[in-house]
């Protein structure tokens, strides 16, 4: 190995700094063993069908779970968070208004996959400086990996009710990313103990039911996964339950208490683009799709597509109050080549006329 032991605790220290230089507001390090505990809760959860049509959350065996199977060769695991609040936009209040469009806070700037994946990148090219033959693999969100489960035992936070990680400075605005690396890094020891006490805000607010009991979270009732991940059409007993929520929803986030202390994100690119935090639904189901495809550029809203962006849109509009305006903007949709676009559109017309 290029580092000496007492060098690979001095570069521990170093990588944890460094992480801070480039954005990141925490980072830790942990092993490849994850306790068994966590692969019978994915199973488990699998069993249920609570994927819903993520086919992917089934894949890849036991590589989830067990990171060195994934990346043979690695070690450890550096787990970073970045904060991504991107500060007062009034999008709580938005929720009030149902001729508003609501969309999470995560996607109202640009898509962080990208802004992420670089830092990982110069963070691993700045370990490479003393450790040479660096083996490494840089991941966000992108691969099959138990990131929450990886992120707590480095002592990033604990899971909470809601299923998110939690810390008692930054609640669960933030991202997470990983390094896995094939340095034999000082692990960190220290696992910070569920501070989510008797409280059920979380799942008391989630609009649909999804947190189907504490820590069990069933996404086929989600509206992140209904108006995100779900290619198909919106249950028609879930569609008035997601009022003016067109891409995500903060709901659990917004009602935990541990959110009082999370700190707007510095980071320019989490800011809001495109006035996506103060859009009407109207205004925003006029976009052609060269608009779409023009204003979501480097957006996590590209993900959606545009037909089911105008779905969800759609669904936003058959639940806001009746008027005029909607009225005629559900109407020039009615013959959209989409029969997913014209079925949401007919729902919401009858939506608007009862």
């Amino acid at each position: 190995m290029p580092c000496s032991s007492p060098d690979l605790a001095a570069l521990a220290l170093a990588i944890k700094a460094w992480s801070l230089e480039l954005g990141f507001q925490q980072a830790g390090i942990t092993g490849v063993d994850l306790p068994a505990i966590h692969e019978a809760r994915l199973q488990q959860w699998l069993a249920a069908g609570y994927q819903g049509d993520m086919d992917y959350m089934a894949a890849h065996g036991h590589k989830r779970t067990r990171p060195a199977e994934l990346v043979p060769g690695t070690l450890r695991v550096v787990s970073l968070r970045m904060d991504y609040l991107p500060g007062e936009t009034r999008m709580a209040q938005r929720l009030a208004d149902p001729e508003a469009a609501y969309i999470s806070r995560y996607a109202l700037g640009r898509d962080y996959h990208k802004l992420i994946r670089n830092r990982l990148q110069k963070l691993a090219e700045r370990i490479r400086l003393q450790a040479a033959d660096l083996g490494y693999r840089a991941f966000v969100d992108s691969a099959p990996v138990l990131e929450k489960a990886l992120a707590e035992q480095a002592g990033l936070g604990w899971t909470g009710k809601n299923t998110l990680l939690l810390n008692r400075q930054a609640g669960s605005w933030f991202f997470l990313g990983e390094l896995f690396v094939d340095l034999p890094l000082p692990v960190d020891q220290v696992r910070p103990p569920s501070h989510c006490g008797q409280c059920s805000a979380c799942l008391e607010r989630c609009p649909t039911g999804d947190l189907v009991a504490p820590y069990q979270l069933d996404a086929r009732r989600c509206i992140s996964y209904l108006t995100i991940e779900l290619k198909g059409s919106i249950p028609p007993e879930l569609r008035p339950l997601i009022g003016n929520r067109v891409f995500g929803c903060d709901d659990c986030q917004l009602a935990c208490p541990w959110n009082r202390f999370a700190r707007p994100s510095s980071e320019a690119d989490f800011q809001p683009r495109q006035a996506l935090d103060n859009s009407s639904l109207i205004q925003l189901f006029a976009w052609s799709e060269a608009e779409f495809l023009e204003r979501t550029a480097g957006s996590p809203l590209r993900r959606a597509g545009y037909e089911r962006w105008l779905r969800n849109l759609a669904v936003g509009l058959g639940n806001a109050p009746p008027s005029a305006a909607i009225l005629q903007a559900l109407q020039a949709r009615a013959e959209h080549p989409s029969a997913l676009v014209r079925e949401h559109v007919y729902w919401a017309l009858q939506q608007s006329s009862s």
